[in-house]
């Protein structure tokens, strides 16, 4: 049995999955994989899609690549519906629904891009509509790095924790050095909350224009099971992206988060088990 591509926009909707082939799939790295589909679909960086698996579950991923002719997504290998996403081959179907949430929104004036492990999937479109700024990627070790051959990317600097690839340490450790040399600048943050918050911090310190893309678990998308819910603000809709005036207001930012049975634990907590 054959199935037809999206071609066209206007065929999805936030209320409802759409059927959708894979056109083809590439590996990013060791552990991240992204996936392709025909035809395009309205979306400004920073905004999400539910990608539902028939019989097994929907989740959301931002969309990591956008042209007139194609768009696709970034996913890591980190639970049961990921693992199965990495088994699916180009001609198998998902479901996807959305675009959702609220995007980045772009300044004028210099740009600094900071991603952290699959949070710069988030900025890759961020990236090349910008067609400027300086990019920062933190990864864990050389095999996490993403996007390194990619267009757009090829000045990028890369932080790795262990050494083994470009320069050793976090990226949060280079903030200073690069705010002496580039001066005041707009800061679009995507990855673990512990960076984000540590980015946050300097960018209070030295009152300069943040928005970041902060990650909850997301069972609806539309605002109405609160599972995203940071200090009441739902982040599928009044986010992802939220600016630093918003974020100096949460009380749960950088610390708390909730787990797909609803139950609030640490922002480490929540890490480790991937939002399950």
């Amino acid at each position: 049995m054959s199935h037809t591509a999206i071609s066209v926009q206007s065929c999805f909707n936030v209320f409802e999955p759409t059927i959708a082939t894979i056109d083809r799939v590439v590996d990013e790295s060791a552990t991240v994989k992204s996936f392709f589909f025909k035809g395009t679909i309205n979306y400004e960086p920073g905004q999400f899609i539910m990608v539902w698996i028939p019989g097994m579950d929907e989740k959301p991923f931002s969309i990591s690549y956008h042209s007139e002719e194609s768009f696709g997504i970034t996913v890591a290998c980190r639970g049961n519906f990921t693992r199965r996403l990495h088994q699916m081959n180009a001609g198998e179907i998902v479901g996807i629904r959305g675009p959702l949430g609220r995007p980045f929104t772009i300044r004028k004036g210099n740009a600094c891009l900071i991603g952290g492990g699959i949070g710069m999937a988030s900025l890759g479109v961020l990236v090349d509509r910008l067609k400027r700024g300086l990019i920062i990627q933190g990864a864990k070790t050389a095999s996490d790095i993403l996007y390194s051959d990619r267009e757009g990317f090829n000045e990028m600097l890369v932080y790795t924790e262990d050494g083994s690839a470009a320069t050793r340490g976090l990226v949060t450790d280079v903030l200073e050095s690069i705010y002496k040399r580039f001066g005041v600048m707009t800061l679009y943050v995507c990855g673990p909350e512990a960076m984000t918050h540590t980015v946050f911090e300097f960018a209070q310190r030295n009152g300069l224009s943040m928005q970041a893309s902060l990650e909850r678990y997301m069972k609806c998308g539309i605002g109405l099971c609160g599972h995203c819910s940071c200090d009441g603000l739902r982040i599928c809709m009044e986010g992802p992206v939220l600016e630093r005036e918003t974020l100096e207001t949460l009380t749960e930012f950088g610390r708390f988060a909730r787990l797909k049975d609803g139950r609030r634990v640490t922002i480490e907590e929540y890490r480790k088990t991937g939002g399950e």
